[in-house]
């Protein structure tokens, strides 16, 4: 699905501006780098996808949902076709690998034969199978940010929103994480990536967007982490 902003502006309570005047296009199949400083507004933003938050102004659209005022209903089937990557995993950890990706299934009322398979094929795709009937607590991290990926990617989502998901993954880990969710862009999924990472975002150069103080402050296609002469 596409994404656009319209001139969006997020202020919370009582005075904290997180977003400010944001205008941006997301074309279908793109996969995006979010960067910036903390506090610069990159989760905000994410979340306004999801519509866990709502803008205080402006418009967002993702593909046919116009999220500003979406009754629930649609939202709910807005949000089948958003997958989540956090940057801490979290995984039920009472649920053993293949019940954590299973999960998502089952809440969306798939058969249980389908639950099976398709689970079983994520698994396999992200180097699992062998694992599936492992706990998280008997993980090592790049394995749970696998599982997590697999179940953000279980039900095939239009959109992919990735939130510091190498974030406490070593180097060599971090490259087969970000490996992972390339593949998984190449198959037409639109990946955003919010991201402090930037060996990542230079040796897997993508459209980079730099977010500060709420603003969009530069937009460059196959971009750096940084500008050149930027600290």
């Amino acid at each position: 699905m596409d994404i656009r902003f319209s001139g969006v502006s997020k202020v919370f309570y009582p005075d904290i501006t997180a977003l400010e005047d944001v205008y941006l296009e997301i074309p279908k199949g793109e996969f995006v780098y979010l960067v910036g400083p903390t506090g610069s507004g990159k989760t905000t933003l994410l979340r306004c996808i999801t519509r866990e938050v709502a803008p205080t102004r402006g418009q967002i659209t993702v593909g046919s949902f116009s999220l500003r005022k979406i009754s629930r209903v649609d939202l709910s089937i807005f949000r089948r076709d958003i997958g989540i990557i956090f940057q801490d995993f979290c995984l039920l950890p009472h649920l053993n690998v293949f019940e954590n990706v299973a999960f998502v299934l089952e809440v969306l009322g798939a058969p249980s034969r389908e639950v099976k398979e398709r689970t079983g094929e994520i698994l396999d795709q992200v180097n699992l199978w062998r694992r599936r009937f492992l706990y998280p607590p008997q993980l090592s991290g790049g394995e749970q940010q696998r599982v997590a990926v697999a179940r953000a990617i279980v039900n095939s989502p239009s959109v992919l929103l990735a939130d510091e998901p190498t974030g406490n993954l070593d180097l060599h880990t971090a490259e087969e994480i970000m490996q992972l969710i390339m593949s998984i862009n190449a198959l037409g999924t639109t990946v955003i990536m919010a991201t402090h990472n930037q060996y990542l975002v230079d040796a897997f150069r993508q459209r980079v967007i730099g977010i500060r103080s709420g603003r969009v402050v530069r937009d460059e296609k196959r971009g750096r982490y940084n500008l050149d002469g930027e600290l």
